[in-house]
């Protein structure tokens, strides 16, 4: 059953906040938190077949809570989590995943019509739809990455989802040849498919976390001096490279809370420097300390006790005051962390 929340998409004019886009978090850990079909190699695509009714529900507990992006669910639609599957059933998956995500965006509107009256004059944000791109070769492994066969696996997941779609959210690359070449996927399949408007473009890079040594329910981490990319490229040199795509927003996800903000302060010189208009924004995971592994869902990773969702609010708000326009959370950042950020972060109207 969904987890029963209030909805929060409605804001009140008076709210002088600066504006902030408030993404969904998790959705692999979330199915496994609420017993729905779940486990290795097909993560959460396996509920996409067995279960697509949890999926549906917790993007609309996302809403309820107060995300205005919610994201398809077809990050493990690849080879890497479905073998051989995927050339075969890959695409329908995929698709499956983007019309749970539209489905719960039209069941969401009649929830907030009803939660509306002509008194209170309600400012209620639309719901926007990512469609997610993941790493094609497996997480965390930019020596993997192959971009001659990086069409073949690209094609299913952007034609699934090109018409359901309003952003294209590129997650957890590791690499910039890996974002580089889905920018370049994303334009071509753009042109050849006739879509007059092109969708934004947001990437987001994981950031090499394996240096902390942080001691679980502490809120101390060492300092990160030069944040750098899982390919030991710098964040530096990422950023200046999705500059040059003109990338709408480039954003750093699916690493633990301590990292993010040293990236987020380069990239933010830089585009200002320059500049840019490129958004910036943060997602991190819950995974816990001294597991570092190779490949991010090569097994199921412990998630950190301290990520509560009030600790979670502090991180987010450190990444809002350094320049963050867009915050949400990745693997074990669940609905309740989105609920609080909700109530302290305004969304973008």
């Amino acid at each position: 059953m969904p987890t029963q929340i209030r909805p929060q998409g409605i804001r009140a004019q008076s709210d002088a906040r600066p504006p902030t886009t408030l993404l969904d978090g998790g959705m692999g850990r979330e199915l496994e938190r609420r017993g729905a079909p779940f486990r290795q190699p097909e993560w959460s695509a396996l509920a996409l077949s067995l279960a697509p009714e949890s999926v549906r529900d917790i993007h609309l507990d996302y809403i309820k809570a107060g995300a205005t992006v919610i994201t398809v669910n077809s990050y493990a639609v690849t080879p890497y989590h479905l073998g051989a599957k995927f050339f075969s059933e890959g695409e329908q998956l995929i698709e499956t995943a983007a019309k749970l995500a539209f489905e719960a965006v039209q069941e969401s509107k009649k929830l907030i019509s009803v939660t509306s009256t002509a008194s209170a004059a309600p400012i209620i944000a639309p719901v926007k739809i990512a469609g997610c791109l993941p790493p094609l070769f497996g997480s965390y492994r930019p020596d993997l990455f192959d971009p001659k066969q990086a069409p073949v696996i690209a094609r299913p997941l952007l034609a699934a989802q090109i018409d359901y779609v309003d952003i294209w959210l590129v997650e957890t690359q590791s690499s910039i040849i890996e974002a580089t070449t889905w920018q370049q996927l994303i334009t071509e399949f753009t042109e050849n498919e006739n879509k007059a408007t092109p969708k934004p473009i947001w990437i987001a890079f994981t950031l090499d976390d394996s240096q902390l040594d942080i001691a679980d329910n502490s809120s101390d981490a060492n300092p990160v001096n030069t944040p750098t990319l899982r390919s030991g490229e710098t964040v530096a040199e990422a950023v200046r490279a999705m500059m040059a795509l003109d990338v709408t927003a480039i954003l750093f996800n699916c690493s633990q809370p301590e990292v993010m903000d040293s990236a987020l302060q380069v990239a933010k010189a830089i585009v200002n420097e320059a500049g840019g208009t490129q958004q910036l924004g943060v997602y991190a995971n819950a995974f816990a300390s001294k597991q570092v592994h190779k490949q991010a869902n090569a097994q199921l990773r412990q998630i950190r006790t301290d990520t509560t969702p009030e600790h979670y609010l502090k991180w987010a708000t450190l990444w809002q005051a350094s320049g963050a326009d867009i915050i949400g959370g990745c693997c074990g950042i669940g609905v309740e962390h989105i609920a609080l950020l909700a109530q302290h972060i305004k969304d973008t109207p």
